[in-house]
């Protein structure tokens, strides 16, 4: 049986609670990423995803002023936009209960921990990346036999 651990990110990019949100937003756009896990000594204390990151631009405290905008996203931190405790999984879990947590809720990603270390991630995209994997590899025996 797969389990989280045969497909999660070990060791993702994270960030602190006093990381800002112009610094969250140039993580995940040069790394590529929806989801931030916001750690302080290796403890998971929430997740930064893009639907945070967009609440917060499109709040009605963000002026339509570009200058403006860009001194204040040196001012609003992590700590402030993060989910809190977000809802984890252990290397151990079942693959198949990971992929029902992302389905039911409608999450991108779910933090992995391990006695409340933070050990990985586990996003739909790696879910996405094994199935087309699986499927093409069967695609090219069946065209092999």
């Amino acid at each position: 049986m797969f389990t989280v651990n045969d497909f999660m990110t070990v060791n993702p990019k994270t960030i602190s609670p006093e990381t800002t949100l112009s610094r969250i937003l140039e993580l995940m756009k040069r790394e590529g990423c929806r989801q931030l896990p916001v750690v302080e000594d290796g403890k998971l204390l929430g997740i930064v995803t893009d639907r945070d990151v967009r609440f917060v631009l499109n709040s009605p405290f963000i002026s339509q002023e570009r200058k403006e905008n860009v001194e204040l996203l040196d001012k609003i931190f992590a700590e402030s936009m993060m989910t809190r405790d977000p809802l984890t999984v252990s290397p151990d879990t079942p693959a198949y209960i990971a992929t029902e947590m992302l389905s039911i809720y409608k999450f991108g990603a779910l933090p992995v921990v391990e006695e409340e270390i933070l050990v990985g991630i586990v996003t739909v995209t790696d879910f996405l990346d094994h199935a087309t994997k699986h499927y093409r590899n069967s695609m090219l025996v069946d065209l092999m036999s």
